[in-house]
């Protein structure tokens, strides 16, 4: 089959279309014919060399995760799909899915069906993004009706999908972008959009509920000081300084430090809002798979708007 590797670590050139071994079903696993996959910030993070690429093992590597597809085949004990189903998930994270490619192999747990209301590109784009915002909002800070929630970078793949899943929980949600973005961060349903070039949010907000770091660094510290007794900032980018957590503890506040994982339960509710009308999954680009570097290169930019998707079979 056509996959994506690398030799080593480092730019986007080291992305080369190869042939390799399709991969058979062990038992509990189906065989997906990949339709499209989509690109996240750990695909050129580990690509690069960090992220989860200590993941990997050794010699030429496939990246990605997100998956969007038709059951082809499946492993012996499988009761939740058959050959034919239309499904989509992010198998195996942090461990290697190797979804830039025409065939992956995945647990059945770690995948659900492909919503009716999504072609393969869009469904593509959801899984890590979407469990990601899920998981933050809804598992680790349990946002509830009337709270104030944060999206830190609310145009992104992560950040979109955040805005709309805090609305749905009823939250006034607040999200920081560049002006070109605003307008299309009021469409998914922020109540406020920040400039975050001309404008601190330190000093713009107060009484957060909930803040949701995709940025790290300082905007970690800084999120605390936003914060309402008992609020949460929950970071995937890191858990913060030392001296972060000692101003949380002093502000009676957390800083939770979250990893997205495979859950077919999650994506399930994912889809129900995507069916529901509730969510929609924003594409910027479309390429075909044999163009991952120039995805890359792009989504390296920090400049798009939701996701980056590969197309790779019909």
């Amino acid at each position: 089959m056509l996959a994506i590797t690398q030799d080593g670590f480092g730019g986007a050139e080291l992305l080369a279309p190869a042939k390799v071994r399709r991969p058979e079903p062990v038992p509990t696993e189906v065989l997906v014919r990949v339709h499209a996959t989509s690109v996240n910030p750990v695909d050129w993070k580990t690509r690069a060399g960090s992220g989860v690429a200590g993941m990997l093992g050794d010699g030429p590597v496939t990246v990605g995760w997100d998956v969007s597809g038709v059951v082809e085949e499946t492993g012996p004990g499988v009761t939740r799909f058959a050959p034919g189903d239309e499904v989509f998930g992010m198998p195996r994270f942090p461990y290697p899915a190797r979804a830039y490619a025409e065939y992956v192999t995945t647990p059945t747990r770690q995948i659900a069906r492909k919503p009716a209301g999504l072609d393969h590109t869009h469904a593509a784009a959801l899984p890590l993004a979407g469990l990601t915002a899920w998981q933050a909002l809804v598992d680790t800070a349990d946002v509830q009706a009337g709270q104030r929630v944060l999206v830190h970078a609310a145009a992104g793949g992560v950040g979109h999908l955040a805005v709309q899943i805090a609305k749905a929980r009823g939250a006034h949600v607040i999200g920081t972008a560049s002006a070109a973005k605003h307008d299309f961060v009021r469409e998914l349903g922020a109540d406020e959009v920040l400039d975050y070039r001309t404008v601190d949010f330190a000093t713009a907000v107060s009484g957060v509920d909930v803040v949701l770091d995709s940025i790290g660094g300082d905007h970690v510290t800084r999120s605390v000081a936003v914060l309402a007794p008992g609020g949460t900032v929950v970071s995937i980018r890191g858990g913060g300084s030392d001296s972060a957590h000692e101003a949380a503890a002093a502000a009676g506040v957390r800083i939770v430090a979250m990893m997205v994982e495979p859950d077919h339960t999650g994506l399930e509710r994912l889809g129900a809002l995507v069916e529901a009308g509730r969510l929609r999954v924003e594409v910027d680009r479309v390429l075909p798979l044999a163009e991952a570097a120039e995805a890359h290169r792009l989504g390296e930019t920090g400049r798009t708007r939701g996701k980056i998707v590969l197309t790779v079979q019909g």
